[in-house]
């Protein structure tokens, strides 16, 4: 069985979902820039070679349904050679299509994959357009259906999570971000991407103008613990999840390019990392935000490591809440975790989440000299993920 190596790892910056630049750019358009300008970035590279694109979705409908892998192949590359399929496993879809990509070329059924994310959340709400509950499970687990704000408002209380710790948690996610962006460190990770936008001037005539995007725009370098304890609670009228402790809505886009040894050296190309283990488990749906605590141990499990052996991780912050009881769960060093800030500060575009974070914590490893390092999230109605990923170069 041949090893299976990243070769590359980009994202697009993540843009505000309803004031950002990107708001009334397409999915499809998103994600094809990136991957033509990844191939592109390789010499000599025949992108025919590619033997599948994996795009991960929480949202596969509208603009982003249609198969909407398939679509940023056709778009991406100009060929009809090179597949492409849509997976969804909620906000780990974006891992989850790597650790698919990495089982397949192992099993010997390809050499070369694209996998990844995209989502815009500026097009379509969160649950998509159109939720249809079964309603007998609707009657007799309510629970399974719930919305994500109300299982953070669930996880404050089985866990006793203040909302003094849940405001002081988003403001030094916000703080770590702008760090991180002041001190240039996103530089790797981000691919600028270009864009023409179509719209009605002031005399209502038709114009267009063209952008350069290449910068988060979530983190707000002006927030304070005291302006975000004057936020009003959002799921729960008593409740403490407000807007600016839980995750922001995004979009963006991330892809890892994966190879098999043997056409890693044919096409000289260097190894970054390979992906130790992945591994997803189920949770109670109303406690959802607790899957790492489940999932990580079993990653930890399949790749024979303790938690003391991951120097770096990337867990998804999806509320303020739920981050701090897995911590806490789970003891985690909170010196190695979301180093740079995370999805409260800078945005969650759920299905390319998972991706985008490990592009995030390879590069980061890169600048630390580290050698193993995490990617893990919750997952909607009650699923945990936990990737292990080991730097090369």
């Amino acid at each position: 069985m041949e090893e299976v190596y990243i070769v590359q790892a980009y994202r697009t910056a993540v843009g505000k979902a309803k004031k950002g630049q990107i708001t009334f750019v397409r999915p499809d358009d998103l994600g094809a820039q990136l991957i033509k300008k990844m191939v592109d970035k390789i010499p000599n590279f025949d992108k025919e070679q590619i033997n599948d694109i994996i795009v991960g979705n929480a949202t596969p409908e509208a603009e982003q349904g249609l198969n909407m892998g398939r679509m940023i192949s056709l778009m991406g590359l100009n060929s009809v050679k090179v597949p492409g399929m849509t997976v969804n496993r909620y906000c780990s879809s974006g891992l989850e299509t790597i650790a698919i990509g990495n089982s397949k070329i192992k099993s010997n059924m390809g050499n070369c994959i694209l996998a990844g994310g995209v989502e815009t959340m500026s097009t379509i709400p969160m649950g998509g357009w159109k939720i249809i509950p079964n309603q007998k499970i609707a009657l007799t687990n309510p629970d399974w259906y719930w919305g994500m704000g109300t299982t953070a408002e669930a996880i404050v209380k089985k866990y006793n999570i203040s909302r003094t710790d849940q405001d002081e948690f988003a403001y030094y996610s916000h703080m770590k971000a702008i760090n991180a962006i002041e001190k240039n460190l996103f530089k790797d990770d981000i691919i600028s991407c270009s864009f023409t936008q179509t719209f009605l001037n002031s005399d209502e005539k038709r114009e267009e103008r063209t952008f350069t995007f290449e910068q988060d725009e979530g983190p707000r370098s002006d927030t304070t613990i005291n302006k975000l304890a004057k936020l009003k609670p959002v799921f729960a009228q008593d409740g403490t999840v407000t807007a600016g402790n839980s995750s922001q809505t995004s979009n963006g886009a991330a892809f890892v390019m994966l190879m098999s040894e043997s056409m890693m050296k044919r096409c000289n190309l260097q190894p970054i990392a390979k992906l130790k283990s992945y591994a997803v488990c189920g949770v109670e749906p109303k406690h959802m935000g607790i899957g790492p605590v489940d999932a990580i141990p079993l990653a930890l499990k399949q790749a024979n490591m303790s938690i003391e052996d991951i120097q770096l991780i990337e867990l998804n912050e999806a509320f303020a809440c739920q981050s701090l009881a897995v911590i806490r769960e789970l003891n985690l060093n909170p010196e190695i975790t979301n180093v740079n800030g995370g999805a409260i500060a800078l945005g969650h575009p759920l299905g390319c989440t998972g991706a985008k974070l490990t592009v995030q914590l390879l590069n980061e490893m890169r600048r630390r000299k580290q050698k193993y390092g995490m990617v893990t999230m919750c997952v909607g109605t009650g699923q945990g993920a936990a990737g292990i990923f080991e730097l090369i170069n």
